[in-house]
């Protein structure tokens, strides 16, 4: 019994051992670290020209440019499509305006950021603070102006009052925030919904703590240290900058 017992182990050993060398014949040479080519303007502009076109067409938008940036510095810029469709004129990645739409909250949050820095805003401080009305608590809890930045002010969402159909006339910025306060839906803090009056709530408490109208204030700090000369948060737009009709939708 031992005499075989032992003959089978010696015979598993070498199956084990033979599996162990076919598994080392058979595998794969270490791969070869692919060689890493800096990305180019080229690169992006044929990737751009071959999907945008497509892009836009497929979601019926009249125009777009997009810009790419590397190590801080604009790789590409490209335009596509229409600034104004019925008079056949292309978007000018250097000149055609568009609205600021949604981005205008990065620049927001900017300005609100630089505020806290000087010491003027506490982001864990009662709105009501820096406002000259005052928003009421929602059970219980005040807004701060880290739920506006967070969207977890609790505010229903809506465009009432927040879009203007005459862009020669638009309601001033404090009009906006002391008339059009939406109803409450969520706990303070506690679900995460989008809130444009939010937004529009933390731009003029910007105004109010920083003493400049909020798109003078944007300007001075935001814009020109960034060179962004064609850049304007004023309704209606200066004169100085491509004329309303010119400017292409969101």
């Amino acid at each position: 019994m031992r005499m075989r017992l032992g003959a089978c182990l010696r015979r598993i050993a070498a199956l084990i051992g033979l599996a162990c060398a076919t598994v080392a014949q058979a595998a794969p040479a270490p791969l070869t670290p692919p060689v890493v080519r800096a990305l180019t303007a080229d690169d992006v502009d044929t990737w751009l020209d071959g999907f945008m076109p497509f892009a836009i067409t497929r979601g019926d938008i009249a125009g777009a440019v997009v810009v790419v940036v590397k190590g801080g510095q604009i790789l590409t810029q490209r335009g596509y499509g229409y600034a104004d469709v019925a008079a056949g004129r292309k978007v000018d990645p250097q000149k055609t305006l568009f609205r600021v739409g949604s981005i205008s909250k990065i620049y927001t949050w900017t300005a609100v950021m630089q505020q806290v820095e000087l010491g003027r805003i506490d982001l864990d401080a009662d709105i009501n603070k820096y406002l000259d009305f005052r928003v009421p608590a929602y059970r219980g809890r005040a807004v701060t102006m880290r739920n506006l930045m967070s969207h977890t002010s609790g505010f229903d969402e809506t465009d009432h009052c927040l879009l203007s159909p005459d862009r020669t006339r638009s309601p001033s910025l404090a009009k906006v925030a002391r008339d059009c306060l939406p109803p409450r839906v969520y706990p303070v803090g506690e679900v995460p919904a989008y809130s444009n009056y939010g937004t529009t709530l933390a731009g003029y408490i910007v105004q109010r703590v920083s003493g400049e109208p909020f798109d003078a204030y944007v300007e001075r700090h935001i814009f020109a240290p960034l060179d962004m000369r064609h850049a304007s948060f004023r309704q209606p737009l200066p004169p100085a900058r491509e004329p309303p009709p010119a400017c292409a939708p969101e």
